[in-house]
């Protein structure tokens, strides 16, 4: 499959674009970002230094990926997504000697709008519900919503719920 990069895009020197990826309008690579094989990068989305991007995952519209995010492989992200990489920012402060990484495991899926603190780790097949606020690790497979997120129940690796709370 072929690359696809949107005229508008912009991809720095230095970014790594896998094969058959699509990144679509008004997007932005920095020169350190990593993205993998088969993935759909959707408008206006920011991906930083320092950031990875596995193979077969869909970034939907107007999501950025700070410096230290990670998704692995088929991961999911909803539009409007927000990542953080600071706990504790403030603008006359630069703290990016302090920013802490934040791992999404390989298969998770993120609904649209929500806020992942800096820090956490979300694990395999999780199911994050539209608008959640996850402020703490997240266990694998595990199905969570609110704010903050608590987990509720369990999902399969398709993303079916199979069990409550």
């Amino acid at each position: 499959m072929e690359t696809k990069i949107h005229p508008t895009a912009v991809v720095d020197a230095g970014a790594e674009v896998g094969a058959g990826t699509r990144i679509w309008h008004f997007s932005h690579l920095m020169p350190g970002a990593v993205v993998g094989e088969n993935c759909n990068i959707g408008q206006n989305t920011f991906i930083d230094n320092n950031v990875q991007v596995g193979n077969g995952c869909k970034i939907q519209n107007n999501v950025s990926l700070y410096n230290g995010v990670v998704l692995e492989d088929d991961v999911f992200v909803g539009p409007s997504v927000v990542f953080t990489n600071v706990i504790n920012p403030r603008a006359f402060i630069e703290r990016k000697s302090e920013f802490r990484p934040t791992l999404i495991a390989k298969g998770a899926s993120i609904g649209a709008n929500v806020t992942i603190v800096c820090g956490v780790r979300i694990g395999e097949y999780a199911l994050i519900g539209a608008g959640a606020v996850v402020t703490k690790d997240v266990p694998p497979y595990a199905l969570v919503v609110g704010n903050p997120a608590r987990v509720i129940g369990s999902v399969d690796k398709e993303g079916n719920r199979v069990s409550p709370l």
